[in-house]
């Protein structure tokens, strides 16, 4: 069974709360157990351990057992994307980064053209709207706008064909395998590379 870790406001230590995390390295298994105490409930936390919280989110290796606040988080289901044209963005999805649509969700019953795109097991919802957003006054560097971040295998692959199709791109600041870059839309994109 894979749940997911509770976000990471709950993981920082609130005096109103009394929560105190302790955490235990188990090098001959390679996990972390993390232990939190508040008031008189208990939360624990067994995840496979990684060089990242990025690395721990994407391996769905994670393990939380929650009491009383556990409303049945199962997963991201979807994203959903402003467009200002959906042809456009679709060639952009599908043609350049090779997303396949889901044809069982629907279309026409909704009041706005749209489409669904599969990412995994989860999706993008392109949502066509006449004026989404504003497309200046963004920073360059998409990792410092909201974004959406797709795991993928390869980087130097999607940089090559990034390169091919003209479309620009910065590179992680940080160093990690991770290429930002926009959609037609300036809606920022965050690719990074996972094993």
């Amino acid at each position: 069974m894979a749940l997911h870790l509770p976000s990471s406001s709950t993981l920082l230590p609130h005096s109103k709360l009394n929560i105190c995390p302790i955490v235990v390295n188990i090098p001959a298994t390679n996990q972390t157990v993390v232990s939190r105490k508040r008031n008189t409930h208990r939360h624990f936390v067994l995840t496979k351990a990684k060089t990242s919280l990025e690395a721990d989110l994407h391996s769905r290796d994670s393990v939380t057992v929650d009491d009383e606040n556990d409303f049945g988080v199962v997963n991201l289901h979807h994203v959903g994307i402003l467009c200002e044209n959906l042809e456009r963005s679709l060639d952009f999805y599908q043609n350049l980064l090779g997303l396949k649509i889901n044809e069982a969700r629907p279309h026409d019953k909704l009041p706005y053209r749209g489409a669904w795109l599969w990412v995994g097991s989860e999706m993008i919802h392109l949502m066509e709207l006449p004026n989404p957003d504003p497309s200046t006054g963004r920073p360059e560097h998409g990792g410092r706008d909201r974004h959406t971040c797709i795991a993928i295998r390869d980087v130097s692959k999607l940089k090559t064909i990034l390169d091919k199709a003209g479309i620009p791109y910065t590179l992680s600041r940080s160093g990690r395998p991770a290429i930002f870059t926009r959609d037609p839309d300036t809606n920022a994109l965050e690719f990074t590379q996972v094993d």
